[in-house]
């Protein structure tokens, strides 16, 4: 008795049995380019092969056992170079965080009239309205410009009052230094819905 044929959609579908067919061929001239690839040394067969018994280990310590990882720097115990050399400065944890604007990006984005911070969301300029925002003064501004934001340069500043917009800080800004104190109820407020 003759076995059933399985109905496939390559049976059914000369054109696709072909076209899977010349693929199939295709596959089999693909060879990667002479020299490309090389066979993984075979270790531990032998004094013959030149990898044989330590397996190109050494004889014991810490780098001939299995599981041995060195640390990103580590120098045997003594003192690392990232902490013999000299250290400079320090990280202000009070320094306020600003997302920053420039006026190109004003002009580039097309802003006309009133500018605040969830229309810069809205244009993919900020990512957080709810955090400090600054204006820096870097390209032009064409058309007057009604601003607010929580700080601008002063370049900045006298390029949008030249071209007849204003500049308006933000009421609500809290510095981070005050943040601690800061009750959860009035942060919601603030900040809208969570951190935006």
């Amino acid at each position: 008795m003759a076995k059933k044929e399985i109905a496939g959609l390559s049976n059914l579908l000369p054109a696709r049995k072909k076209a899977k067919a010349k693929r199939a061929k295709a596959a089999v001239s693909i060879a990667p380019p002479e020299g490309s690839r090389k066979e993984g040394k075979r270790i531990g067969r032998g004094r013959a092969t030149g990898a044989g018994k330590t397996s190109g280990r050494g004889q014991k310590g810490q780098k001939a056992r299995a599981g041995y990882k060195k640390k990103l720097g580590f120098e045997g115990g003594q003192n690392p170079l990232r902490l013999r050399i000299p250290k400079r400065g320090f990280t202000n944890i009070f320094a306020t965080r600003y997302q920053v604007v420039n006026l190109k990006d004003l002009t580039e984005a097309g802003f006309s009239g009133e500018v605040n911070p969830e229309a810069l969301k809205g244009k993919g300029l900020i990512s957080r309205p709810g955090m400090p925002v600054k204006i820096l003064g870097v390209g032009t501004v064409s058309g007057k410009l009604s601003v607010t934001a929580d700080a601008f340069s002063a370049t900045a500043k006298a390029a949008i009052e030249k071209s007849g917009g204003t500049c308006t800080i933000r009421p609500d800004y809290i510095p981070r230094v005050d943040r601690k104190f800061e009750k959860k109820a009035q942060r919601k407020t603030r900040l809208g819905k969570g951190r935006a």
